[in-house]
């Protein structure tokens, strides 16, 4: 793929100190020292390597990259390790893409309670699915499955939800068959939204209870017990959103989607469009307009404040599996192993390393 004609290294330098001093009131050094790596990445302040073709005497410079988990030119190879290693984990059979969303009322609460909230998120949308598969009125069966945390929509807006890639079927009860799903059928959406609508909300009122909550600035009200309790009622009456839909392309075509966000940022480089005049314009698909691409412009502010608003930070999890019993993790002896062949080359490249020195 082709080096994109602006990256989001290219806003950091040009109006990344100017940010800095604008939202000091909130930025720690956690978040600076984030803008500094994707500053300095890929560039002679971090050093680099020069490879040298041993037939031709070739020469290249390659300067080493800062391997920040916000950064967009980083986290490749670990990507790659993941989709791999999920991949090794498909069984032979159709897998369903399912979502679990958020209410957008709970953003303002879930910025203040990241950790709490997103694992309340991974921990009710999984018991949702074990739940009512297991229910013989739907499918009856033990199912396995793999959830990714997402934070963010396509308009860089706070948008929590996780992506979880299912087998379409399950272990029947006594774990001696295989209980198939029927093709046009896996598990009714409307049940699967009552389900985990009461088990969200009841697991938040348990949070609350139990002290585990943060309540600053305009949500200082909802500590008091009353208040929480009536801010919390209207969640009832939204329509809490699960989608539910067979994978396009297959199962492998869900895992390079989701690669694209357990290792990476809000935003790739090669949505970016243009920067001009303190505003950062970029692509985005609108799902509800066919998927069409569009432009939307921000300011400089609201586009680099969602790489330390909406992303969790080192501490939190991002990905969660449930196996099937008998499926073995991929560290186990007797999980399935890709191999790749290794090809010959009448060409050798010899590597040698530098590193940038400061000068005093």
């Amino acid at each position: 793929m082709s080096r994109p004609p602006l990256e989001v290294a290219d806003i950091v330098r040009a109006a990344g100190e100017a940010f800095i001093e604008r939202n000091r009131h909130w930025l720690r050094w956690k978040h600076v020292k984030v803008l500094r790596a994707i500053q300095r990445c890929r560039t002679a302040a971090l050093g680099g390597h020069l490879d040298e073709c041993t037939r031709c005497g070739h020469r290249a410079i390659s300067f080493n990259s800062c391997r920040d988990r916000h950064c967009p030119k980083c986290q490749t190879a670990a990507r790659e390790r993941w989709i791999a290693a999920r991949q090794r984990e498909l069984l032979p059979t159709r897998y369903l893409h399912v979502v679990f969303t958020l209410p957008s009322r709970l953003a303002p609460l879930v910025l203040q309670n990241k950790k709490v909230i997103y694992d309340l998120l991974f921990r009710t949308s999984a018991e949702t699915l074990l739940e009512v598969g297991r229910d013989p009125r739907h499918l009856g069966a033990e199912i396995g499955f793999f959830s990714v945390l997402h934070t963010w929509s396509q308009q860089l807006n706070l948008h929590p939800h996780v992506h979880c890639v299912v087998p379409a079927g399950g272990l029947s009860p006594d774990h001696t068959r295989w209980v198939r799903s029927p093709d046009n059928y896996f598990l009714p959406k409307k049940v699967l939204r009552k389900v985990f609508c009461g088990k969200f909300v009841d697991a938040l009122k348990q949070a609350f209870q139990n002290g585990q909550l943060n309540f600053d600035a305009d949500l200082k009200l909802l500590a008091q017990p009353k208040t929480f309790a009536a801010w919390l009622r209207p969640l009832f009456r939204q329509n809490w959103v699960v989608y539910l839909k067979p994978p396009f392309g297959g199962p492998e075509y869900v895992l390079q989607y989701l690669g694209r966000y357990t290792h990476r940022v809000a935003i790739s480089n090669h949505r970016l469009v243009s920067f001009a005049d303190g505003q950062v314009t970029f692509r985005w698909r609108d799902s509800a307009d066919g998927n069409k691409q569009k432009l939307l412009p921000l300011s400089v502010n609201e586009f680099l404040s969602p790489f330390f608003t909406a992303h969790p930070s080192a501490r939190l999890r991002a990905y969660s599996a449930f196996r099937l019993l008998g499926q073995p993790p991929t560290h186990h002896p007797s999980a399935p192993v890709l191999s790749v062949a290794a090809r010959n080359s009448r060409t050798a490249y010899r590597r040698t390393c530098f590193l940038h020195r400061r000068s005093s």
